[in-house]
């Protein structure tokens, strides 16, 4: 095959031929030329924050195994098929991306033809303000995230997407040997996750049976769990079918989070961190739980499967063998779902649909499986690094599937510290009731959703936060000099 295409592609260089659009074959596997796409020489840019790709693609392996190969044979097929070349790049950091994107938009500048990638935390700013132009080619096939494609959807329009399954995130960690120094063996909840009776009933059950004191001290010397207070609440509240945000029947973005299954989430949240979750040390800093994790005296911690995987992370030192599984259902869940976090593409506002729709093309062309290659395991990458093999080949592998992710529409407000920190999760879930709770966050929220809705202009919620915090701080000065009676 490489052979062939080799030679192939030098004797339409010799003709001084850039376009397969006369062929009349096409290479077995390799998609149907789309008559009349032609770029006429130009380079389509893929703009991410992490690639260094050219024009000359001088970041290509110096010498690919042969799946890589085939993917550059592919690669080059559509340049030359099309007329074009398409260069994968950093256009900024992971921050400073939807800056460049709403810099591109406001001054239309549209002298490269480019989608621009966005971490799904950002991607609410350029849903709210039109920063993406809609997608008009059909989305239906299996490769576009579902997930992600219900994130991106305003108004019935599309915004962006993300090419392939979701990558696995929300997840919980467990330490096998204080399961089994508890008389608990690790592979049951392995099982229970594969016969669906991994719930938040049976997770509370084993915590109970793990926390223990051993020297009768009067502390817990074991604990059911250690971690974000974030993550859990988060994880907890779609393993209950809920979500923090939502959009009504109105199709105005809106607070979901006081739905009783939602405030049962919260509950529960509430309920394992005051009964199980170990207790912070005095003058510890925010991720404290990292290495205590580490040293083998809890059970749980609700985590990112990142962290079992990477080098660096908390688990790459770890002694203990561990395991992972997705959070377990709650009792308004039919299912496991965990929430999608992945990077959104879309093309800059910045073009006629007609440019739009030939780069929708490129692109749609550009991401499909490598002709040849078996990708059902290329996901799997570094995830054997530090993983036992149940947690890839069973909780990553079932988290990846659509049925078990769901969009996390609070990205579309900004990202968890700013929308859910100070307002829900760092103090008022503590000392409130779930309801109390979001109450209380609701004002806060109202002025978001209004500026995303697109009943308040950035502006005036600028101004109405700037005159609060005027008002407080003049409140607060007040107060000092008032003499107490």
């Amino acid at each position: 095959m490489k052979k062939i295409m080799a030679l192939v592609l030098a004797a339409l260089m010799m003709l001084g031929c850039f376009s397969f659009a006369a062929a009349e074959t096409v290479p077995e596997g390799y998609p149907a030329i789309i008559e009349g796409l032609d770029f006429g020489g130009a380079t389509v840019y893929i703009y991410d924050w992490w690639s260094n790709d050219d024009e000359n693609h001088s970041a290509r392996t110096a010498e690919p195994d042969e799946e890589t190969q085939l993917l550059y044979d592919y690669r080059d097929w559509l340049e030359a098929t099309y007329n074009v070349k398409i260069v994968e790049t950093a256009l900024s950091d992971w921050a400073g991306n939807p800056s460049e994107l709403a810099n591109m938009v406001m001054n239309k500048d549209n002298s490269k033809l480019c989608l621009v990638a966005v971490a799904a935390d950002f991607a609410g700013t350029p849903l709210a303000n039109n920063l993406y132009m809609p997608w008009t080619i059909d989305l239906s096939a299996e490769k576009w995230n579902k997930a992600d494609l219900d994130f991106m959807t305003k108004d019935g329009k599309v915004y962006g997407v993300h090419a392939g399954k979701t990558e696995p995130r929300s997840c919980m960690f467990f330490n096998k040997r204080v399961l089994k120094e508890a008389g608990i063996e690790p592979d049951s909840i392995y099982d229970a996750q594969a016969n669906g009776t991994w719930t938040w009933d049976m997770m509370i059950e084993i915590m109970d049976k793990v926390q223990r004191d051993l020297d009768n001290d009067g502390v817990y010397d074991i604990y059911g769990m250690v971690g974000s207070g974030d993550e859990l609440a988060i994880g907890l509240m779609f393993s209950n079918n809920a979500a923090f945000f939502d959009y009504d029947e109105n199709g105005k973005l809106a607070i979901a989070c006081n739905s009783q299954p939602a405030l049962d989430a919260l509950q529960m949240r509430k309920t394992m961190a005051e009964n199980y979750m170990a207790p912070q040390p005095a003058d510890s800093n925010w991720d404290w739980f990292k290495d205590y994790w580490k040293q083998g005296t809890v059970a749980f911690y609700p985590g990112q499967t990142w962290q079992g995987f990477n080098d660096g992370a908390e688990m790459a030192d770890m002694e203990d063998e561990w395991g992972a599984v997705m959070f377990p259902k709650g009792p308004n869940a039919e299912t496991y779902v965990a929430m999608a976090c992945d990077n959104i593409y879309g093309i800059p506002n910045v073009y006629d649909e007609e440019t739009s729709k030939k780069i929708q093309l490129i692109y749609d062309l550009y991401t499909n499986d490598t002709p040849g290659v078996d990708n059902e395991t290329g996901w799997i990458g570094n995830k054997y690094n530090y993983t036992d093999e149940r947690a890839v080949d069973e909780t990553y592998a079932m988290m990846r599937e659509a049925e078990h992710s769901v969009a996390n529409k609070t990205y579309l407000l900004g990202s968890t510290n700013d929308v859910l920190g100070s307002a829900l999760l760092w103090g008022p879930i503590s000392s409130m009731s779930p309801a109390e709770a979001v109450e209380s966050a609701t004002p806060v929220w109202t002025d978001m959703l209004a500026v995303f809705n697109g009943d308040m202009t950035k502006e005036e919620y600028d101004a109405k936060k700037a005159a609060e915090a005027e008002a407080a701080a003049a409140a607060e000065e007040e107060a000092a000099e008032t003499p107490a009676e």
